[in-house]
């Protein structure tokens, strides 16, 4: 008797297609599942002209590295496909993925690695600027602006780290804390100690001529010129869609938010469910998402492997 899975249900479906899901897609095609990612086409990134700190790839534009990640994994028989996946149900043989306006798949096991969306405090100004001259990782653009004036937009406690950080790369900074709620005496002398100024008005205004920023307008009316800021946005992780499976859940530090609960392999308190990336941890950079997401592709092979051989056994009998 054929121990074999029907020829019409995937092994695997990845739900995502930048870093992380090309990252488990490209180890599941080489080895030899069959594999269909399905990507909606707004990575995290998408705003950057350039990638940093990603060995190999430094200065990197996104799109280029995802158009090259595509033609990498379809080299090894990995099917892609532009989409937005609605649900994911359970199903006999696996799970049932809900494609918005399109068919209804089958797979054996899925990789989740979808990514978050960066909601940003409604200031005038700012939104249309992010990935340009405003920004959230220093480490990914801080050499670009290295001794530039240099603004932390507070947006939680949070920006206490981040305005140390910054001050890294420039003699020149300045916290706007407002959002932050109030600084105290010890915190305010730290951040002076190292010359970070401090102001406590709200913001009104991200001043500038097209992507450029000259200065921040505060509700006294004063203007404090800068360069570039550097913010953090509220993280929304893109996962609606497992809503209906009840995934155990995790809270991040610092109020970042709730997000899907993994394993040291990114498995899900689903079986057959894996996660990677930024869906799982804001704080992911490109390449931790690409060592996420080989380790989640390793994982699910591993344990459709042992499926195959619990198949073959069983038939056998």
């Amino acid at each position: 008797m054929d121990a074999t899975p029907s020829p019409s249900l995937w092994d695997v479906i990845v739900v995502g297609g930048s870093a992380a899901g090309l990252s488990a897609a490209l180890m599941l095609g080489r080895a030899r599942r069959r594999v269909l990612v399905i990507d909606a086409g707004s990575p995290r990134n998408r705003f950057a002209d350039h990638m940093h700190g990603v060995l190999g790839n430094e200065g990197t534009a996104p799109r280029a590295f995802v158009q090259r990640g595509r033609a990498e994994v379809a080299a090894y028989g990995v099917e892609l496909r532009d989409g937005t996946v609605e649900a994911v149900l359970e199903a006999d043989s696996g799970l049932s993925v809900v494609i918005a306006g399109g068919a209804t798949q089958h797979a054996r096991a899925l990789v989740v690695a979808t990514g978050i969306a960066d909601d940003l405090p409604d200031v005038p100004g700012l939104a249309e600027r992010w990935g340009t001259s405003v920004l959230h990782c220093p480490y990914c653009h801080g050499w670009e602006v290295r001794d530039e004036r240099l603004g932390v937009l507070a947006t939680s406690p949070m920006a206490m780290h981040q305005a140390q950080l910054v001050r890294q790369w420039s003699e020149r900074v300045v916290l706007f804390s407002e959002r932050m709620g109030e600084l105290d005496a010890a915190a305010a002398a730290r951040l002076r100690a190292r010359g970070i100024d401090i102001v406590r008005a709200p913001v009104v205004e991200v001043l500038g001529d097209g992507p450029s920023i000259t200065g921040v307008r505060t509700a006294d009316g004063i203007v404090t010129g800068v360069d570039a800021i550097f913010t953090a946005g509220t993280p929304t992780p893109h996962d609606a869609f497992l809503e209906g499976l009840a995934l155990p859940r995790t809270e991040q530090p610092a109020g970042l938010g709730s997000f899907l609960a993994v394993d040291q392999t990114g498995r899900t308190g689903h079986p057959r469910i894996w996660a990677a990336g930024n869906v799982v941890n804001p704080m992911v950079t490109v390449p931790i998402a690409m060592a996420a997401g080989t380790m989640a592709g390793s994982a699910v092979n591993a344990a459709l492997v042992e499926e195959d051989f619990d198949l073959a056994t069983a038939a056998r009998a």
